[in-house]
């Protein structure tokens, strides 16, 4: 036998094994989408097989309670994505400039924006890297970047909605513990919302 057929039949058989489907739940899926279901158990985080090549596994958060990163398989890449927040209200030059001016720092991520207008996380990695401590630094990522972001975006993009229903809620006793982190922004004089209701 020549090395040109030993190669070949060594590529061939890796590719077999490849895409040779494994069962994860009632889906049958590809040895790498296997795997990061395997991966999320581990880390007893939550994961859903959506197809044999794409896995949702959802990250706790503090500032953002939940990130959902969806990682769908290609021939050749991983393409994982995740949605961070929604078309802001207003300030939007000054809220996708933030976007624009953070992506420098991401190191593989980026902030991306759908024809909505909504804010996701995006990233692509070859097929030839994906292992266990790629996926962990990249869902360590993807969790920051979505996590530590969250409440500056809520602030540019959202800020006249959240004075509102402060004051909405002040007026009518109302628990205002989901907006506890923007009380300094949202109880004083500058609401100008506050005994309006």
């Amino acid at each position: 036998m020549t090395d040109t057929t030993r190669k070949a039949e060594s590529s061939a058989a890796g590719k077999s094994a490849a895409s040779t489907p494994l069962t994860r739940g009632d889906v049958d899926v590809l040895p790498v989408c296997a795997r990061l279901v395997d991966w999320a158990q581990e880390q007893d985080l939550e994961v859903d097989v959506l197809d044999r090549n794409q896995v949702v596994v959802t990250l706790p958060g503090e500032r953002k309670l939940r990130t959902t990163v969806s990682v769908r398989f290609g021939e050749h890449e991983a393409e994982l994505q995740a949605f961070v927040i929604r078309r802001p209200d207003e300030n939007l030059e000054r809220f996708y400039a933030w976007l624009l001016h953070k992506n420098s720092n991401l190191h593989g991520l980026a902030f991306a924006i759908d024809g909505l207008g909504d804010v996701y996380l995006e990233a692509a990695v070859p097929l030839a890297a994906w292992n266990d401590a790629l996926v962990d630094s990249l869902m360590g990522r993807f969790l920051s970047a979505a996590d530590e972001s969250f409440n500056e975006l809520l602030v540019l993009g959202f800020l006249t909605s959240m004075k509102k229903e402060w004051a909405w809620r002040i007026a009518r006793g109302e628990s205002t513990r989901n907006l506890a982190a923007f009380e300094k922004l949202l109880s004083g004089e500058d609401n100008e919302f506050l005994g309006t209701y």
